[in-house]
């Protein structure tokens, strides 16, 4: 079912044309029992308080970002999206929606990543209601449809993808993509919400970490990869400083055979490369004494 523009007008006509409409049935009931009984009269009077019963009960006010879905007699009539003050068909059984922009916190939800890991993830959803007819026909309770819909959808993207990827890493992960993730997540709810007309104006990982049984153990591995990559980056720079120390070594016209190259290579590493500070000793003699 989709959305339909329903019949109203202006709500202060219709008032005005109800003014009148109850003046004339005061006039006829007036003139109607004034000397005689003139019955003519007096059901014209009635009939014209039931006309001003029935337009005074079409009097609707909607709100701004408000609309007024309408049924009448069991039947789709329209939606009041426009704000304001209107009269809308009588007897229409009417159903406001919210136009508002709105957010959803997921709870913690405990899942298993790409690697059979257990994390634990939590999202907020943007939406807001785009076809009233749909939110209010084609589901039960949509806020609730998009609450369900959403875990789903974070529990499906939490398990295509691993939490950190230590191996490739040009592949997409949960901890270093996140706007991916979330573009991701977007788009597979809104394909699951387009039948509640809603749609999903943005989503976000507000929670991320792995689960308590495993988290020490991953910590541990984070720390050890960090370590790695620093070390390699210790001796990729120390193989530098060595190489341009012996080059200017022979540009000043120092020149070391291959013994003494070596040991100082080997004196230069291990200066730079550890981590702590190198205690210097003083040979009095020759590396061949």
């Amino acid at each position: 079912m989709s959305e339909r523009k329903a019949w109203y007008v202006n709500g202060f006509i219709a008032l005005l044309l109800l003014a009148v409409i109850a003046a004339g049935a005061v006039a006829c009931l007036v003139n109607g029992i004034a000397e005689e009984p003139n019955w003519g009269l007096i059901l014209c009077s009635a009939t014209l308080i039931l006309l001003f019963l029935i337009g005074l009960s079409s009097l609707v006010i909607v709100h701004p970002n408000q609309s007024k879905v309408m049924t009448f007699f069991g039947k789709y009539a329209g939606t009041v999206l426009e704000s304001g003050f209107w009269m809308v068909m009588p007897f229409a059984m009417q159903r406001t929606v919210s136009l508002k922009v709105r957010n959803f916190n997921s709870q913690q939800l405990k899942v298993n990543d790409a690697e059979g890991n257990p994390v634990e993830i939590a999202a907020v959803v943007v939406f807001k209601v785009v076809d009233t007819a749909k939110a209010t026909f084609d589901v039960d309770q949509y806020e609730k449809f998009v609450e369900i819909q959403s875990e789903t959808a974070v529990r499906h993207i939490a398990a295509q993808y691993p939490y950190d990827n230590f191996k490739d890493h040009d592949s997409i992960s949960l901890r270093g993509n996140a706007d991916e993730v979330a573009h991701e997540l977007m788009s597979d709810l809104q394909n699951r919400l387009a039948i509640a007309g809603v749609q999903i104006l943005e989503t976000r990982l507000t929670h991320l970490a792995y689960a308590q049984e495993i988290a020490s153990a991953m910590l541990q591995r984070q720390q050890a990869s960090a370590i790695v990559a620093a070390r390699h980056l210790i001796v990729e720079g120390a193989v530098g400083m060595v190489e341009m120390a012996l080059r200017q070594l022979e540009e000043n016209g120092i020149v070391l055979d291959n013994e003494r190259r070596a040991a100082m290579t080997n004196n230069l590493m291990v200066a730079i490369v550890s981590d702590k500070g190198a205690t210097p000793v003083i040979n009095t003699g020759t590396l061949y004494t």
